[in-house]
């Protein structure tokens, strides 16, 4: 058997982590602002923006906490230190949104049915303060945000957030225009719109990570098909394609050779080839394989496929 590489690198995530305190501490600001805001003008659109940017602040606190965690050595039982706790963050992240977005959807009804006295000059006002700041908080993130799932977590939080702000901006200039007091209900019940599907996907993508699916960009057949295309290999089973944090894929496969192989030096040869392949064609440094002659199957626990 043969492992690719070490574990001791940093995650993708971490590599950022400059960005992310610049981010995080701008949002919790923002929050701020707006929830005084909120309290000054009545507005359930600015809650709904404050308490939505207050809980992005909290997902990309967890997520800078994890780099750091991520970032310690494997050692002991855990084979791959921490890194598995930025999934963890991101899984925590979309659990909070969710509930976020529940909230203000009924919040949003509420007002609907029952509109309260706002006063749109300040909603205003706090509402372009949250967009500055948010576009900011883009722009730092912008050329970091396919480094890891965590990272394009963080940039659709603060990039939908400035578009809540722009909402909260529009309601501000219907209600100081024509008296609609329910805009800012109905800009409210966009934002829980916006909040719920990101949210549920992010709780997708992570929970795939922890019960270790495949990666969607993995095609485990064609990767099949280059390992069967080597000289000496009769067969392949046992494949398993998962992923331990973003940037970090695992392989590890039952390979079938020839007898002979194991006699006349090919083995070393063809753990060589078979990691080379994996990280030149399919970008998957960290491989295991385990090479066995024909009929070693036969001795194999049924669960194995």
């Amino acid at each position: 058997m043969s492992a690719g590489h070490g574990h001791g690198h940093a995650t993708a995530t971490g590599q950022h982590r400059g960005i992310l305190a610049g981010t995080l501490a701008i949002s919790l600001t923002i929050a701020a602002v707006q929830i005084f805001g909120a309290v000054i003008t009545g507005s359930l659109a600015l809650l709904a923006d404050a308490g939505h940017v207050l809980a992005d602040s909290g997902g990309v606190a967890m997520a800078l906490g994890a780099t750091l965690l991520a970032a310690r050595p494997a050692a002991g039982r855990r084979t791959f230190g921490w890194a598995r706790a930025e999934i963890l963050a991101a899984a925590i992240n979309g659990l909070i949104l969710t509930g976020m977005g529940g909230y203000i959807l009924i919040q949003g009804i509420r007002r609907l049915i029952e509109p309260g006295e706002i006063e749109a000059g300040g909603m205003a006002i706090f509402g372009a303060i949250g967009l500055i700041g948010n576009l900011i908080g883009v722009a730092l993130l912008y050329r970091a945000r396919t480094a890891s799932l965590n990272m394009r977590g963080a940039f659709l939080e603060v990039a939908t957030d400035s578009a809540t702000s722009v909402g909260v901006l529009v309601a501000a200039l219907v209600i100081a225009l024509t008296g609609f007091t329910r805009a800012d209900a109905i800009v409210s019940l966009l934002i829980g719109a916006i909040i719920i599907p990101r949210a549920l996907k992010l709780l997708r993508e992570a929970a795939n990570i922890l019960l270790e699916a495949a990666p969607d960009d993995v095609d485990l057949d064609n990767i099949r098909e280059h390992i069967l295309e080597l000289d000496h290999i009769q067969d392949v089973h046992d494949l398993h394609v998962y992923t331990v944090t973003s940037g970090l894929p695992v392989l590890t496969a039952h390979v079938v050779v020839d007898p002979d192989c194991f006699h006349d030096g090919h083995a070393p040869q063809l753990l060589d080839k078979l990691q080379t392949c994996l990280a030149g064609h399919f970008d998957v440094e960290h491989s295991t394989f385990q090479l066995e002659p024909v009929g070693h199957t036969d001795h194999e626990h049924p669960t194995h496929t």
